[in-house]
């Protein structure tokens, strides 16, 4: 097997940690000698040893001499578990791969360099555009202290997410709304606003077997969340954020009450200031959000320039009339002010089309 080969299996490792590992990288290593892989593993949950130790103490083999490939940069510093650079050193492993450098500041390089002044060969880049794509969510985090957001929607073909009526279950088919829930358990929160909670109660768990939900994130400028909605309801079952304007006590206790934690975020004109949001949720650990918000918050959070990608499911459908569309508020008053999406990835999910874009930096604001 070739270099690539085996990075490719330490891929395969890290993506086992899916969901599990937030805000730390999903990670996977591998250990080969004489051609022959000898163990591997993954960061399977955040606080638990990262990779590398993992594969090097289960290994039941002799590792003097081996190979290790890893996707990220090992750690060389003291955080909840010791450091990765050290483990590798005692194992006798003779090379390390590396898929991407972290850019962590505690690590940047220095877990390479450790390395290598202490007698062990090190090669970068392995496979390094796929191991970079497997933590976007991490390296966007580290660089920014502010949570990843995707902005999820289901909508016809004809650019509609409910009929007339406002009746929109199901548009999509049961695959798509499986790769939602799976969605769901890979972001850290999920973020919806009032208008999601008054139509449709919405639960926004993750259903899968095994699995782990959000964070539930309701933007709330006023606080109007019924206290009998099924996310204040089970709030002490399923951690449970309102995001509102209002700070006086008598109003925030009741939700309290529920187990419903109140994040205080300063209007910016008549709603919440989503950037000062993503903020506090950043200084909270959250990584990452699955925005599942309707046409006014996924327009306001477009505007607010927070959405990192777009998901797009499109179902065979065709609802016509004057339905509601994905994106709502006031739009942009000429073609070239759009919120502009790049790099497609277009796959088919049962009947329905994925369409997944990355977001360009704000035109408006250039």
């Amino acid at each position: 097997m070739t270099p690539e080969a085996y990075m490719k299996e330490a891929i395969r490792e890290a993506k086992k940690g899916e969901g599990f590992t937030n805000p730390n990288p999903m990670v996977g290593a591998v250990l080969v000698k004489e051609g022959r892989i000898i163990g591997k593993d993954c960061h399977r949950e955040y606080g638990g040893f990262h990779a590398e130790r993992n594969a090097i103490l289960n290994c039941r083999e002799d590792m003097q001499g081996a190979e290790l490939y890893v996707t990220l940069e090992p750690c060389c510093h003291y955080g909840k578990t010791p450091p990765c650079t050290e483990i590798i050193l005692e194992s006798g492993i003779r090379k390390v791969y590396i898929g991407a450098m972290d850019p962590n500041p505690l690590v940047a390089g220095n877990g390479a360099r450790i390395l290598k002044q202490n007698g062990v060969e090190v090669e970068t880049g392995i496979c390094e555009q796929e191991c970079l794509e497997l933590n976007k969510i991490f390296f966007h985090y580290i660089r920014n202290q502010t949570p990843y957001v995707v902005m999820k929607y289901a909508m016809t073909a004809d650019g509609k997410i409910a009929t007339r009526t406002g009746a929109s279950r199901w548009i999509t088919g049961e695959e798509a709304r499986e790769r939602v829930q799976r969605s769901r358990h890979r972001y850290m929160g999920i973020m919806a606003g009032l208008g999601t909670v008054l139509a449709d109660d919405p639960l926004l768990t993750c259903r899968l077997a095994g699995s782990r939900s959000p964070v539930r994130i309701i933007c709330d400028t006023h606080l109007r969340t019924p206290l009998s909605a099924k996310v204040v309801q089970t709030a002490k079952e399923t951690p449970t954020l309102l995001a509102t304007a209002e700070c006086d006590g008598s109003k925030t206790e009741p939700y309290r009450e529920c187990g419903c934690s109140i994040c205080t975020v300063p209007l910016k004109g008549e709603h919440i200031d989503l950037n000062v949001l993503m903020q506090k949720l950043g200084t909270l650990g959250i990584d990452s959000i699955l925005l599942e918000g309707g046409a006014a918050l996924n327009y306001s959070a477009l505007e607010s320039g927070i959405v990192h990608a777009v998901e797009m499911y499109v179902a065979p459908k065709l609802f016509g009339g004057t339905a509601t569309s994905p994106v709502g508020g006031s739009g942009v008053a000429l073609p070239d002010q759009a919120f502009a999406l790049c790099s497609p990835k277009i796959r088919q999910i049962g009947q329905d089309i994925l369409v997944e874009w990355e977001v360009k930096p704000c035109l408006q604001e250039s």
